[in-house]
């Protein structure tokens, strides 16, 4: 089931609260999970152009930011991490493998958080950066640019591997329960939001059972221009988003 591009939407059963939120500039998704009665909140993917949007909704919705959880190291936006991170007081958590400094948590493959009664299992899934990791949450995953909406992330720079990232959603995404609903960190056709067992179907990368051979040539000849801000993204994300300018 895919859902059609809204600029925010709500799930909340009983005291879990989920919003979905897109920066227009560079299709990002930020993700706010929260517990109503811990009044705490977790954030995936932030971009610091529209952390003040994102402090503003966590505010109005009564919650404290605990947790702020980036997918991978970013080519195309800068971070809000460490500009939340100046205004809560929460920790930044992604991958051991992402080599990033001020980072407050580094995580391993199968990990467990929580926060309030959030819980949150961390899933190393490399490819499209050495780096990526994806979450899952109460029968959601947030794969960042592993597995896109009827697609996959490029492999082609920060330590990128198509035949990783094959071995990742196949072993460990596609492994998942089929009714769990995929949430990505980017997509630019304008869906919010699919299902495992849609992206094995009709993915046009790696869906219909494709082998990893075909897949790999698929991804070694996508032949797309390289983000444009990612000689100022990278180095900032390295550093959670800390530039000479906050």
């Amino acid at each position: 089931m895919y859902k059609r591009l809204g600029t925010t939407n709500t799930v909340t059963m009983n005291n879990l609260i989920f919003r979905q939120l897109q920066d227009p500039e560079s299709h990002t998704y930020t993700y706010i999970l929260g517990d109503s009665e811990a009044k705490e909140a977790v954030l995936i993917d932030s971009v610091s152009e529209q952390t003040a949007r994102d402090l503003q909704l966590i505010g109005e919705l009564g919650l404290k930011l605990q947790l702020i959880l980036e997918t991978h190291v970013h080519a195309d936006h800068i971070t809000g991490a460490w500009k939340l991170k100046q205004k809560t007081g929460a920790q930044i958590s992604l991958s051991k493998l992402s080599s990033v400094t001020m980072a407050d948590r580094l995580l391993d493959d199968g990990e467990n958080l929580r926060i309030g009664q959030l819980f949150i299992k961390a899933i190393s899934t490399p490819g499209h950066t050495k780096s990526c990791m994806s979450f899952l949450w109460n029968g959601k995953v947030f794969t960042g640019d592993t597995l896109l909406i009827r697609a996959a992330g490029r492999c082609d720079f920060q330590e990128g591997s198509a035949e990783q990232l094959y071995d990742s959603i196949t072993n460990k995404l596609f492994a998942l329960p089929e009714s769990t609903l995929v949430y990505p960190a980017h997509d630019y056709r304008g869906f919010t939001c699919s299902s495992i067992r849609e992206e094995k179907l009709f993915n046009q990368r790696i869906g219909g059972g494709k082998s990893k051979k075909e897949f790999v040539a698929i991804m070694n000849n996508l032949k797309l221009a390289y983000p444009e801000k990612m000689d100022v993204a990278v180095p900032a994300n390295l550093r959670c988003g800390i530039t000479d300018i906050l």
